[in-house]
């Protein structure tokens, strides 16, 4: 498709703010029909999300999850584990390395799921979904000043969180939609073996 009647070409950019995290620009922009406009938003490296499969005792499917109190919100929330990609991190590394570092868990087979721009109209941010499964539970090495508690449910009890309101955070909405899916067999994942850490 020709999408050259939507671009929007960069004329000029100011930095606003560089932090440890956070990275804000505005930029002014000639817009399609040559008006210019000014766009202000964030750089980010990327991050990934993990849906870890889990099998307990009695053979039930079951998701890892965690409750993590996030304070621009001041609330506990309920997630899938994620986390901030590394500059120049490969992004299988990245998931493979949370996972292990915020539940402990290590996964025998990854797939890769998708892809998340969970706030486009502001930020580069996207988010790699990632599946692990054939878990082995070990210590968790969390990050200083990280506190999070990590649980288990079904994959039933976490759609209705999702129905109900329990589970409002865009990125786990977005990895139970996958989840569901991929259960029901709509969507095929590619599975393959763990890379070296």
């Amino acid at each position: 498709m020709d999408d050259r009647h939507l671009i929007e070409e960069k004329c000029s950019s100011e930095e606003l703010f560089k932090g440890r995290f956070l990275h804000a620009f505005r930029d002014v922009v000639r817009l399609p029909d040559g008006a210019s406009a000014s766009r202000e938003y964030l750089v980010h490296p990327g991050a990934v999300l993990i849906v870890p499969l889990l099998v307990d005792a009695s053979g039930e499917l079951r998701v890892v999850l965690e409750r993590q109190f996030r304070y621009p919100l001041g609330q506990v929330m309920i997630e899938f584990p994620a986390g901030k990609r590394d500059a120049g991190e490969d992004l299988q590394l990245c998931a493979q390395r949370e996972l292990q570092e915020e539940t402990g868990y290590r996964a025998a087979a990854w797939a890769c799921a998708g892809v998340l721009h969970p706030s486009i109209s502001y930020s580069t941010e996207f988010i790699e979904i990632w599946f692990a499964r054939d878990l082995t539970v070990g210590e968790r090495r969390l990050d200083p000043g990280e506190f999070l508690d990590v649980f288990s449910a079904t994959p039933s009890q976490l759609l209705q969180w999702c129905c109900d309101g329990t589970v409002t955070d865009g990125k786990t909405l977005a990895a139970a939609l996958w989840l569901q899916n991929v259960l029901s067999g709509a969507w095929s994942l590619s599975w393959q073996e763990t890379l070296g850490l």
